[in-house]
């Protein structure tokens, strides 16, 4: 009797392994040259939003914008580039004000949204905290997208990651101030100048701490 050949021999299996081998150190550069590139994108994020005069800031953040998207393009399923994208946007659309920003703030939010949608920590909380702050700040329906409920579920969700961060916290603060909950709003500024500086967001963070003092001058 002829023996029939069946497809999961072991010989098919050995033939397979190279190419397994080769998927996976292609993904892994892929993921490594992402970091790597996330990492610059942070660091002149930083430089320009905290070091960079306003006047200039527009302009410096629109060539950061076009590297991130082209980052994003390169690694379209890694979810760390798509929150720079969208921390990124929403910078810009800060820097522009004004109905000019919304295109922005919404490239912002669609970015932030496919990274939870990849990676639900969204780095560390940060793709949340964002979401927050452009939820609470964007207009409303018909104009845009501006919720305030949803705003205060996006910081929800970023303070369960991540309770101690300095964004997040003033962020939140920032939002209650607003909505005239004066003693959350002073718990959560306290608690933003109380939290750690991030290793490489030092600068920002510490601009932020100043921020929550302010406010908790004001409040």
């Amino acid at each position: 009797m002829t023996r029939r050949c069946d497809s999961r021999s072991p010989g098919r299996s050995f033939r397979l392994l190279p190419l397994i081998a080769a998927s996976t150190l292609a993904l892994a550069s892929t993921l490594a040259l992402a970091a790597s590139s996330v990492d610059e994108l942070r660091s002149r994020w930083e430089t320009i939003t905290t070091a960079t005069p306003s006047g200039q800031r527009e302009q410096a953040l629109e060539s950061l914008a076009s590297e991130a998207d082209a980052l994003v393009q390169a690694s379209p399923n890694v979810s760390e580039p798509l929150v720079w994208q969208g921390i990124i946007q929403a910078s810009l659309a800060k820097a522009k004000g004004g109905l000019g920003a919304l295109d922005n703030a919404k490239a912002a939010r669609r970015a932030l949204e496919r990274a939870v949608a990849l990676d639900s920590s969204g780095l560390d909380g940060s793709a949340y905290v964002t979401l927050g702050a452009l939820y609470d700040r964007a207009p409303g329906w018909p104009v845009a997208f501006g919720d305030d409920d949803v705003a205060e579920e996006m910081f929800e969700k970023a303070l369960a990651i991540r309770p101690d961060g300095v964004d997040v916290n003033f962020y939140y603060a920032a939002y209650l101030a607003d909505e005239g909950r004066d003693q959350e709003a002073k718990r959560h500024a306290e608690l933003a100048l109380q939290g750690p500086l991030r290793a490489g967001r030092e600068a920002s963070d510490q601009a932020l701490k100043r921020e929550a003092q302010s406010l908790l001058s004001d409040l």
